[in-house]
């Protein structure tokens, strides 16, 4: 019985780190899903503007600093080391020295 316990035990310490690691991985997919509404919600405003407006703006090539200050302000890192991913604090050091 006593190993039958300890391996309830063993077993209880694994559920708890697995549901440890869920939880942990659902409040990040709710952040990217929060950043993705409000990129879509804010992209949907703007095609509106530019729809009232009936202007279209052509991109230059060679703009990839504006590209990369636009992908920093939807909320994902811009820096080499988590480019991508989306930012969960306010700002990003690396991000910002890219600007610098």
């Amino acid at each position: 019985m006593e190993t039958q316990i300890g391996e309830l035990y063993e077993q209880l310490g694994h559920l708890k780190n697995d549901l440890s690691e869920i939880i942990e991985e659902n409040h990040r997919l709710t952040v990217e899903n929060k950043h993705l509404r409000t990129y879509l919600k804010r992209d949907h405003v703007e095609e509106e503007k530019a729809a009232t407006k009936k202007k279209q703006e052509v991109t230059v090539p060679g703009e990839g600093f504006d590209n990369l200050a636009r992908i920093y302000k939807e909320g994902f890192h811009i820096c080499h080391m988590q480019f991508g991913s989306p930012r969960t604090d306010e700002d990003c050091l690396f991000c910002l020295e890219l600007f610098d």
